[in-house]
């Protein structure tokens, strides 16, 4: 597969929605993972992230324009001893829940499917960092319509057990703006991970459109001893 340009495939996109990025820092040392959300209503883009715990939570900026929390407001990333969760929605609590109980990531999802929001029918993207002992895996997961058919849902998981240094995958809910919203197609896309949090936050940040984006999560994990370092930035601040 070709490695992209992170930079690149954000800037050329006007609305790629909501994406989640993982992979392996270019010196090998941590694993990193991002999460991004944008906005076209009002409603999408009066959101703020703040800290929950070890994870983040989504949260209206100004609580009197909150029209309907139940797709925008809930969190993104639950720490679960060595494992990091990465969600676009209530799913989080879902994985949370199933690993829990000793069930897979690809277990958990099974009773979710895609957000029922008409014609959009937007995809649930879910990923998982798995840090233990000096070792670092990953998995990423679409749960979207076929071809918009509300009707069936398709389930594809991509698991990555070597972690190349300097390597990471990216998906995102939309392929570009639209009415109705296209779906993601294909795999998760390889992209490069630099060494340093701030440069990679900067470069994500700065990328996403200036209209659309409201928030960005960012954190790097120690694969060595598990510490972590996490950057959050917020349109709305």
């Amino acid at each position: 597969m070709e490695m992209l340009s992170l930079e690149q495939d954000l800037k050329s996109n006007s609305y790629p929605g909501r994406g989640i990025v993982i992979g392996r820092s270019g010196d090998g040392k941590s694993a990193v993972t991002a999460y991004f959300i944008m906005g076209r209503s009002e409603n999408s883009r009066n959101r703020v992230f703040v800290e929950d715990g070890e994870g983040i939570r989504t949260q209206a900026f100004d609580p009197s324009k909150l029209t309907d929390p139940s797709l925008i407001i809930y969190a993104p990333v639950r720490v679960l001893g060595n494992k990091t969760i990465v969600t676009n929605g209530d799913q989080t609590d879902t994985i949370y829940e199933g690993m829990d109980k000793q069930l897979t990531f690809e277990q958990s999802l099974r009773i979710r499917e895609f957000e029922p929001d008409a014609p959009n029918y937007t995809p649930r993207i879910s990923g998982i960092l798995h840090v233990e002992n000096g070792t670092f895996s990953y998995a990423l997961s679409i749960l979207k319509s076929n071809n918009g058919n509300p009707a069936q849902c398709n389930r594809f998981t991509f698991a990555y057990n070597e972690c190349v240094a300097g390597e990471g995958h990216f998906i995102h809910t939309y392929m570009h703006d639209g009415n109705p919203l296209p779906s993601f197609e294909g795999e998760p896309k390889l992209v490069a991970i630099p060494d340093e949090i701030g440069a990679f936050t900067d470069m994500l940040w700065d990328s996403l459109n200036e209209d659309n984006k409201v928030s960005l999560f960012v954190r790097y994990i120690d694969i060595a001893t598990g510490k972590y370092e996490t950057k959050i930035v917020n349109k709305n601040c």
